[in-house]
């Protein structure tokens, strides 16, 4: 049986070829996925260790806030074994963009670069600052993004901010410092670093010396209690996991579209042995007849299925190289932020991984049909033709379908009526899905005929006999239609998903803006802290194109022990109330936030006690309630004069502004502009500015899924077009037999293509029914107060391509079965 196995393969060599296709793609994907990270990984590994190399030991604070005591350096200098030692400075100071405005939505942060053996920074252009207080270096990532290069003048600001000039002398990588990558980084003497940034000690202190066990425990000895003490190991231990975050979400991810991938691989296997076994069964039978067991039969099949999928599983760890060195290549070529220095390989544990996989889904596909042949009654060889399984409902099919079906429908509902913002609820939803999934996998034979006359109705009409039987054929078998059909609807499901989640995002954080932002300009600082001048403001008032100015400022305060922020505003501002009234606020009088009521246990009418800067600790009564998912107010609102009694004449910490009505808005905001332009660390923002972010971020996102759900449709692709090559050969006998009855070549030819398109269309319209129920589901879960979007071009797009797709997967096999000789065909059945 073992020779005869092999024997069946090598005389088969083509009948296999998409099945091997599918599992190719799917152990590719995840193998890719691995090979990228593990590469990505071993970069930040290189960088890491690079860094351990220079540092014995590191001291730090336990608490960031707090800075090392610049008296602490010399007291490390002075421990026994220590050959070198220096302070790091490290703290905020704004770059300056061409426009003379603070660069990016946060500070940039300033950091000492120290000569000698202790010196971390990697300059990747030009030299290192060296002794020279007026030079700079910039990481390069900000240097692309300003469009700044070596020999630039850039302007920095100080504390007080005051700007001074400097001249970029180096470009500088930030490596595995993933606080650096995200504000981004100016790289000074110490001297500088300290006068820029205002910073009274050190972030850390750097230790060179040959024994950094030994060392660890003098430092820690010498100084005592209140600090971190690490080794240079240690050190790198720390910034590895840091640097690891990203690529351990970012593998995960990937792996979840591996495993879709995979499952639908696992579908079209079961459908193309199942298909097998049907064509083979006088083969099987005359196996019998000749002594072959039971047993040896079952077998053959697995021994089949196990050649096919380790030779798929090897040539899909090759495709998973390639796909890795290709995406390492992109990376390096956008220059991403990412470590990609590292050689490309395949490690033992991806390959191994691989392996089992791709094993495993084979063989696992194919138990069923193995376990089919083994029912094949030797008499079956006597038989001239296959006969067409037969398809029953049955009871306990209709049982199991109503059990799913009702748990997932009960298990959606439970999770959207869950709190949303949290995990469990979309988990909880997720977990209704995948039950309603069950179900309808489980009806899928019993619903493939009403949907094919559904979908076949005008394709039926529009080609006329060859549609009509096209429509026929797509249905006579229901249990290989569904199974053919059900890899589509994954994918098309999980798209449908995706992009109705991100319309009804795209809509909600659009609604929820409009009434957070029901401005059309913001002016704020970086750090959203006190700092934008009233007199900015008082300009804007006199400014005829501009219908109205808000002023929102807030200081933080306690209220018992509890931190909370105090705030005030003027202007025509009419927050949302959930009781009492903003009108007539006076002293000893407040407006809580909904949430902060709920947090400090106060209703309207009830008292808080708020510890302030000027008045000391005054009692408050409640006037309003507002609602703080609706409002830019702060926790603990007062009226205006009170408030500076309370704190003082602070700054703005916002400045909300309308355009009148017929002004055009670059106008609106050039002076808006002008009045914010002698300030520099003043932003201004415009509503449009907000929700283009919004949409690039959304609309990137779903580029993104959608390619990578892409590869999911292409497998199902895959299946249709080998379900089709197969029944092909299947029914060689009867399309002979209907060339003979007068049905020409191009006919027959589209008779299999309308039968291709009708199964695609079934599989697309039911994965757009499941994606849009569960998309809204899970929309629910994710956002308070969400609103429903569904993109209906889209999905057309996707049932009309889905459609499309699965007349282009038809081509070859409908091609095979016109060219077919008649007589042939007929003598061979």
């Amino acid at each position: 049986m073992f020779r005869t196995a092999l024997a069946g393969l090598r005389a088969h060599k083509l009948r296999l070829l998409l099945t091997s296709l599918a599992i190719t793609l799917g152990v590719g994907f995840i193998a890719g996925t691995f090979v990228l990270t593990d590469t990505i990984q071993a970069g930040f590994s290189q960088r890491v260790t690079a860094e351990a190399d220079k540092v014995a030991v590191a001291v730090g604070v336990k608490e960031s806030p707090a800075v090392l005591p610049k008296k602490l350096l010399e007291q490390v200098r002075g421990v026994q074994g220590v050959t070198e030692a220096q302070g790091l400075v490290r703290a905020a100071a704004p770059l300056l963009g061409k426009d003379g405005k603070v660069a990016g939505n946060l500070p940039t942060t300033a950091i000492s670069v120290v000569p000698g053996a202790l010196n971390r920074t990697t300059i990747v252009s030009g030299t290192g600052p060296g002794s020279d207080d007026s030079a700079v270096v910039v990481d390069k990532n900000t240097a692309k993004t300003q469009g700044i290069k070596v020999g630039d003048t850039v302007g920095v600001l100080d504390p007080k901010q005051g700007r001074h000039e400097f001249k970029v002398v180096g470009l500088f990588d930030t490596g595995v410092d993933q606080e650096l990558g995200f504000t981004g980084a100016l790289g000074f003497t110490q001297a500088t670093a300290e006068r820029m940034t205002g910073a009274k000690g050190f972030h850390e202190i750097d230790v060179a010396g040959s024994d950094p066990a030994a060392l660890k425990q003098a430092i820690t000895a010498a100084l005592g209690k209140g600090y971190t003490v690490m080794t240079g190991q240690e050190l790198a231990g720390r910034l590895a996991q840091g640097a690891g975050v990203s690529t351990e979400f970012m593998t995960a991810g990937l792996l979840l579209f591996g495993a879709v991938a995979m499952m639908v691989a696992a579908l079209v296997i079961y459908n193309t042995f199942n298909i097998l076994v049907a064509q083979r069964t006088r083969e099987m039978a005359l196996l019998r007849c000749i002594g072959a067991t039971r047993k040896q039969v079952f077998g053959s099949i697995l021994l089949e299925s196990a050649v096919v999928g380790l030779l798929s599983s090897v040539l899909g760890l090759l495709a998973g190289y390639g796909l890795g060195t290709l995406a390492m290549t992109v990376l390096r070529a956008f220059d991403a932020p990412l470590p990609t220095g590292a050689a490309v390989s395949l490690a033992p544990k991806t390959i191994a991984i691989g392996l089992v996989i791709g094993l495993a889904v084979t063989v696992g596909a194919a138990l069923l049909p193995a376990r089919a042949a083994t029912r094949v009654a030797p008499i079956a060889a006597l038989r001239t033709q296959v006969e067409e399984q037969s398809f029953r409902t049955g009871a306990l099919r209709m049982v199991f379908a109503g059990l799913f079906l009702l748990a997932g429908i009960g298990t959606t509902v439970v999770g959207v009526m869950m709190k949303p913002g949290s995990q469990l609820p979309l988990f909880v939803v997720m977990g209704g899905g995948v039950l309603t999934f069950l179900a309808v996998l489980i009806l899928g034979p019993v619903l493939v005929r009403p949907l094919s006359a559904v979908v076949g109705w005008i394709p039926g009409r529009l080609f006329g006999v060859p549609g009509r039987l096209a429509v026929d054929n797509s249905g006579r078998n229901p249990r290989r239609a569904a199974t053919t059909t059900v890899a589509l609807t994954i994918g098309v499901t999980l798209m449908t998903l995706i992009s109705v989640i991100t319309a009804s995002t795209r809509v909600t954080l659009t609604a929820k803006l409009d009434s957070q932002f029901p401005v059309d300009y913001l002016l704020t600082t970086q750090q959203r802290d006190a700092a934008v001048p009233r007199s900015i403001a008082e300009e804007l008032r006199t400014r005829p194109e501009l219908t109205s100015v808000v002023q929102i400022r807030e200081k933080d305060a306690k209220i018992g022990k509890q931190p909370t922020s105090v705030g005030t505003f003027s202007g025509p501002l009419k927050p949302a109330l959930v009781s009492g009234t903003l009108q007539g606020i006076g002293p000893g009088q407040a407006a809580v936030d909904s949430k902060a009521a709920k947090n400090l246990g106060v209703r309207l009418g009830g008292t808080v006690s708020v510890r302030t800067a000027k008045a000391g600790t005054v009692p408050l009564k409640v006037v309003a309630i507002v609602n703080g998912s609706d409002s830019p107010l702060p926790a603990v609102t007062v009226a205006e004069p009170v408030f500076d009694d309370y704190f003082g004449k602070v700054p703005d910490s916002r400045v909300m502004v309308n355009i009148k009505d017929g002004i055009p808005p670059d106008q609106a905001r050039k002076v808006v502009d002008a009045a914010a332009a002698a300030y520099p660390t003043v932003q201004v923002t415009s509503s449009t500015d907000v929700r283009g972010q919004f949409d690039d971020t959304l609309d990137m996102v779903l580029m993104i899924v959608t390619g990578l759900l892409g590869l999911a449709i292409l497998i199902s692709l895959l299946g249709i077009a080998n379900t089709l090559s197969l029944s092909v050969h299947e029914r060689t006998r009867e399309s002979a037999l209907l060339r003979a009855l007068g049905l020409t070549r191009p006919q027959l030819r589209r008779m299999l293509s309308v039968e291709a398109l009708v199964l695609g269309l079934i599989g697309a319209l039911v994965g757009v029914a499941l994606g849009t129920v569960f998309g809204w589901a899970a929309i629910h879960t994710m956002v308070d107060g969400a609103r429903f979007s569904a993109p209906a071009g889209q999905i057309a797009l996707f049932v009309a391509l889905s459609g499309l797709a699965g007349v282009l997967a038809a081509v070859l096999p409908a091609r095979r079965a016109a060219r077919a000789s008649i007589v042939g065909s007929l003598a061979a059945g």
